[in-house]
């Protein structure tokens, strides 16, 4: 018969939900409201032709850098031998490449993308949802994070932690 482990001595952070689908929710939540009841920013059309061309391009180079900071840290976790999911366990902290600028850096491309999305689109839900996206991240992802890597690195994540922002 198995051992049962308890949250404290599994290895790995207690998240509430898998990161993706907070900005995926946000995305689709969005979109449906937009359909049901469109907002619109302002008194300009976002289906002309000159403003549209502008949201397209501003909401494209926004989700280009969040796609592009994302890959980054992706990379320089694989590089170190980490898994990005954080249901698996964490070896060490890295506290180079995009993580000496974030604590969270993918979590903070997840926001970028809904805020580039939201762009493109010219959805004004989306724009609202975002920082409900920022919220569920914050609450249900990221606090469980910083507890498992304060129970399991000590001193030397307190550390990391007063020398880098969480979000930015």
């Amino acid at each position: 018969m198995s051992e049962q482990r308890t949250p404290q001595q599994r290895d790995a952070a207690a998240i509430r939900i898998y990161p993706p689908l907070a900005p995926v929710a946000a995305i689709i939540a969005g979109t449906l409201l937009d359909k049901i009841w469109p907002l619109r920013p302002g008194p300009v059309d976002p289906a002309q032709e000159p403003v549209a061309s502008v949201l397209a391009w501003v909401g494209g180079a926004t989700l280009a850098v969040a796609a592009a900071g994302a890959l980054w840290a992706f990379w320089i976790m694989r590089r170190s031998g980490q898994n990005p999911d954080p249901r698996a366990p964490t070896p060490a902290i890295v506290d180079y490449g995009p993580f000496r600028f974030s604590r969270n850096p993918i979590y903070l491309q997840m926001v970028l993308f809904c805020v580039g999305f939201a762009i493109r689109k010219a959805n004004v839900w989306l724009l609202l949802l975002t920082p409900v996206t920022a919220w569920m991240l914050q609450k249900w992802v990221i606090l469980p994070e910083e507890t498992y890597l304060e129970h399991k690195f000590g001193e030397a994540y307190l550390a990391y932690k007063r020398r880098v922002r969480r979000w930015l």
